[in-house]
């Protein structure tokens, strides 16, 4: 199936992902690495200020502890109509597969007043990209369409520019329409409606995406947290001290067999409470831990 670039007949470097446009690619949109992208802007600063606008909303009416913040909160989380403009993901694990929109705002919203709870009320969970860490059920895809849903505005607009910038998307044949689109207003904190232009690709509108902005893995999951920062912690926490100092450490090996350290989420919460207690700080430690690997993985691909 024809590329974006193939598609069009645009030659050269692009500064969107040249996705396949006639079905889901296996890429996923990834909220951490749009924030460390460094670019392009305004869009990838726009983007961050509606990811952390509407977690910031979110988790504030968990905060609150109300009925009306309860019913507030929940409504903000069933608005996510699958995204499939971007040909990201995978529409069979999506939220078609996962039984729509409103059951995975259910989830995430049920999810965030139960077993999550104390981190949000510590401040330790505080953006969209640390979810999949802990939320059972949210992993590359369902955070790439919530995300995408969030940062609809910011994308649309720069379709809009690359629209300007390649005259191949409306050349000959090739056209683009004018389309109403939910997007997240991050200034009033609410989701509302705008009117933006897309191209059109196989019959169906296509929103592009800077590159940098997806990946195959996304960089902080669940099993790579636990497998390092996790881990890490309860081998440094459970080492023993022999009579010459050194630590004996249990193997990593050793310790994914253990009961008491499974299910993976549930115990990436546990040891996440269990570390702040002690004044240790697991996700920003992971955070770095990502950070500081990054260059060392390919744009848009592995990154366990």
């Amino acid at each position: 199936m024809p590329s974006i670039t193939t598609y069009y007949g645009i030659s050269g470097p692009v500064p969107f992902v040249d996705v396949d446009v006639a079905g889901d690619n296996l890429l996923f949109i990834d909220p951490h690495a749009i924030r460390i992208s460094g670019g392009p802007e305004p869009y990838v600063r726009d983007a961050a200020t509606c990811m952390d606008t509407f977690f910031s909303e979110v988790t504030n009416c968990v905060l609150r502890g109300d009925d009306d913040a309860y019913r507030h909160g929940l409504k903000l989380l069933q608005r996510f109509q699958e995204p499939w403009e971007t040909r990201h993901g995978m529409a069979a694990v999506g939220f078609r597969g996962h039984g729509g929109a409103e059951s995975v705002g259910t989830l995430i919203w049920q999810t965030l007043l139960g077993d999550v709870e104390a981190l949000v009320r510590i401040g330790a969970l505080c953006q969209i990209e640390q979810l999949p860490m802990f939320v059972e059920g949210i992993d590359r895809d369902i955070t790439s369409d919530i995300t995408t849903r969030i940062i609809y505005g910011p994308l649309m607009q720069f379709t809009a520019e690359m629209l300007d910038t390649f005259p191949q998307f409306t050349a000959g044949l090739h056209r683009a329409e004018s389309f109403e689109r939910q997007v997240w207003d991050h200034h009033a904190r609410r989701w509302t409606t705008v009117h933006g232009r897309l191209p059109i690709a196989h019959g169906r509108p296509l929103l592009l995406v800077p590159r940098g902005w997806s990946r195959r893995n996304l960089l902080m999951s669940a099993r790579r947290y636990y497998g390092t920062t996790v881990l890490s912690f309860v081998q440094f926490e459970q080492a023993v001290l022999t009579s010459d100092g050194r630590r004996l450490k249990t193997p990593k090996a050793v310790l994914r067999k253990r009961p008491d350290l499974k299910p993976v989420r549930q115990t990436n919460i546990f040891q996440t409470l269990h570390a702040f207690d002690d004044k240790q700080d697991l996700i920003a430690a992971f955070e770095q831990f990502v950070d500081e690997r990054l260059n060392d993985t390919t744009e848009d691909n592995t990154a366990a």
